[in-house]
């Protein structure tokens, strides 16, 4: 259901905090330095686009050895592309999207552009969350990727308002993620979001954070019954 933004406050800090530190008991901190490479990154994200991890580098790897550079890919024709990532899923589609993206680059490929959050989002098929990969696990930068599993684990726990769409999320989870803290949060909430807080059937007995989840502790009353 839908909440008007009128009627919705962003949860205080304190809240954050605590369901910070029970994902830090459960998953602990997540490490993953930048590694400078913001067209990389960029690739990977467009590929990893209703897929899993594995057929996502499964893709990329592909991609790699198929071809000698970016410029080369960009340039290929477009089977070629398209048949380099099939085992990403959706091929057709993440094969042109990624060829309009490296059209749209200047010359110097991978370069200080792909740190800004504007220019990102003015690529072809780009928004808040692939903007926010390349920013924060290229570079370092703070900004938080809210995907599926994020949204899902977020708007339950009270962090979003329900309904609200991704652009206002992403707003939201970087205005109440503590700075330094914004790879801990997304990695953590996606990996609860996959073990634990599943889009159809979430695992609301088993959840270490079954008593701050008001969705989930009014799943498990109606379940018990009166």
């Amino acid at each position: 259901m839908l909440q008007k933004r009128a009627d919705w406050r962003r949860p205080d800090a304190k809240r954050v905090r605590r369901i910070r530190d029970r994902l830090r008991a459960l998953y602990g901190i997540p490490a993953a330095p930048p590694h400078r490479h913001g067209l990389d990154e960029l690739i990977l994200t467009v590929l990893s686009q209703s897929t899993n991890d594995r057929n996502r580098d499964v893709a990329f790897l592909r991609l790699r050895e198929r071809f000698s550079s970016w410029e080369a890919v960009r340039d290929a024709p477009n089977e070629d592309v398209e048949a380099a990532i099939r085992p990403g899923g959706i091929s057709k589609v993440k094969s042109r999207r990624i060829q309009d993206i490296l059209h749209a680059l200047p010359d110097d490929l991978d370069g200080p552009h792909l740190r800004d959050r504007d220019f990102l989002t003015s690529l072809p098929g780009v928004g808040r969350k692939t903007a926010a990969c390349v920013l924060l696990f290229a570079y370092g930068e703070r900004d938080v990727p809210v995907d599926t599993h994020v949204s899902r684990v977020g708007t339950r726990l009270g962090l979003f308002r329900p309904g609200a769409p991704f652009e206002e999320l992403h707003d939201d989870m970087l205005a109440i993620t503590p700075p330094g803290q914004e790879l801990e949060l997304h990695v953590n909430l996606l990996r609860h979001g996959r073990r634990t807080c599943h889009a159809r059937r979430p695992s609301c007995d088993e959840c270490a954070l079954l008593r701050m989840c008001p969705t989930g502790r009014a799943a498990v009353a109606a379940a018990n019954g009166p």
